[in-house]
């Protein structure tokens, strides 16, 4: 299915501009044209989508699994760069071969990556890896920053699949490096302390995205008021 966020096809939706400037953009580009040039005719957009969310749930699996067997973070690494292929690849196989579903498309997969980060959130709670607290205040910080970029989308039409330099490959890419720092060191030392490495990079990444959903909303919402402001 297609990711498209042009919502037309209804009245009063508007079509929101797609603002992708994370690090790995350019080259993501042109490995998810190459991929979608050579795809095979009897594989569509759905069947990536659900590739994606099987994937993330896997993901989510071998991380719990990890806390029997360490090199079930390999598996977990696996399943997330067939998350990648997955989520990424069905809106760019839509356009390419122009069948490109704007309002399911859009619905869908990002529903999709709401139960799919579920999956992972609980997998890395049950690994031993990561605190639960931690993985919960991930959870919640992700969905408060995907809830002010879906509103965004409708209200003032600009859907931005990156915050910054930071998008989902960059955070896949960063997990999954983090899996195989694990395997050889699952602690960090900090002003003293000893401190489970995926505590740390949940705590940053958490204080992250609730900071980019803050300054999103409060740019948005200047933006929404000047624009709407009453006589």
């Amino acid at each position: 299915m297609s990711t498209s966020v042009n919502l037309g096809g209804a009245p009063d939706f508007q079509n929101a501009t797609r603002i992708q400037q994370a690090l790995t953009a350019a080259i993501e580009r042109r490995a998810l044209k190459w991929l979608a040039e050579r795809t095979p005719q009897q594989v569509g957009p759905d069947h990536l989508t659900l590739l994606g969310l099987a994937a993330q749930f896997f993901a989510g699996v071998s991380y719990a699994l990890a806390g029997w067997n360490k090199y079930s973070l390999l598996m977990a690494t696996f399943w997330i760069a067939v998350n990648w292929l997955g989520d990424s690849l069905d809106g760019t196989l839509a356009r390419f071969r122009q069948q490109q579903r704007p309002r399911y498309g859009f619905y869908v997969d990002h529903m999709v990556d709401t139960f799919g980060s579920a999956f992972l959130m609980l997998g890395l709670a049950m690994s031993g890896y990561l605190h639960w607290q931690v993985a919960l205040a991930m959870l919640v910080a992700f969905l408060v920053l995907s809830v002010e970029t879906y509103l965004a989308a409708y209200t003032v039409a600009d859907f931005r699949l990156s915050h910054g330099r930071f998008g989902p490959t960059e955070i896949r890419l960063l997990l999954m490096v983090g899996n195989v720092a694990l395997l050889f060191r699952p602690f960090a030392n900090l002003f003293g302390y000893r401190y489970l490495l995926f505590d740390v990079g949940g705590v940053i990444a958490s204080v992250g995205m609730i900071g980019m959903g803050i300054v999103a909303t409060v740019q948005h919402t200047r933006r929404l008021y000047a624009e709407e402001r009453l006589p």
